[in-house]
């Protein structure tokens, strides 16, 4: 039995190796063919658009916002100097956004009472509703409004204070007289005694 095992695995191992197909041995590769390195493709080139009016709007208004803060915070030679500045590049182009620069730096705290001057100016901005700027200039003309009143008052309180001071110096005059007179009739009570 064992010899019928070997001869049918024999028949089955031929067998097997009948059904492998023979390849042909492999050819020899052509040669490759050169590489040419091509430079890339230049990107296409794509004009920027010019940014919406609405992205304007917004960089012009944030330009004049860091210009109040920047004026705040300068002396009174360098604001006068920013005035000058102001006026001139308003003169010259008559831009609401300069118009609205020249007025900011006429109003900051610390300018020589400039408040009319800063107001007349942006009075066009504020009645007309339609330019771009009317808020900022409402906003502007509402702030300067609200310093000269709070100026008015403060003015209105010193003045009060001042007579109050003039009140408290002739009360103390009249106590200082008061305790001038109590003393001289203490000092003649004390010295009639003696005398008897």
């Amino acid at each position: 039995m064992r010899s019928r095992h070997i001869a049918l695995a024999g028949t089955v191992a031929t067998m097997v190796a009948a059904c492998t197909v023979f390849e042909e041995p492999p050819k020899e590769a052509p040669p490759p063919e050169p590489v040419v390195e091509r430079a890339p493709a230049p990107p296409p080139v794509v004009e920027p658009k010019p940014p919406s009016p609405q992205v304007m709007r917004m960089i012009e208004l944030d330009g004049l916002l860091t210009d109040f803060e920047r004026l705040r915070r300068l002396s009174p030679a360098e604001l006068a100097r920013e005035q000058d500045s102001a006026r001139q590049a308003f003169n010259q182009t008559r831009s609401d956004a300069a118009r609205i620069r020249y007025a900011m730096a006429l109003a900051v705290p610390g300018a020589t009472g400039a408040e009319t001057g800063a107001l007349e100016l942006l009075d066009p901005l504020v009645k007309n509703p339609a330019v771009p700027l009317h808020g900022l200039a409402f906003l502007l003309s509402a702030y300067i409004q609200e310093q000269r009143r709070l100026g008015s008052q403060v003015q209105g309180l010193q003045q009060n204070m001042q007579g109050l001071q003039q009140n408290v110096q002739a009360l103390q005059q009249k106590l200082d007289a008061l305790r001038s007179l109590e003393r001289s009739l203490t000092e003649r009570e004390t010295a009639a005694p003696k005398r008897r």
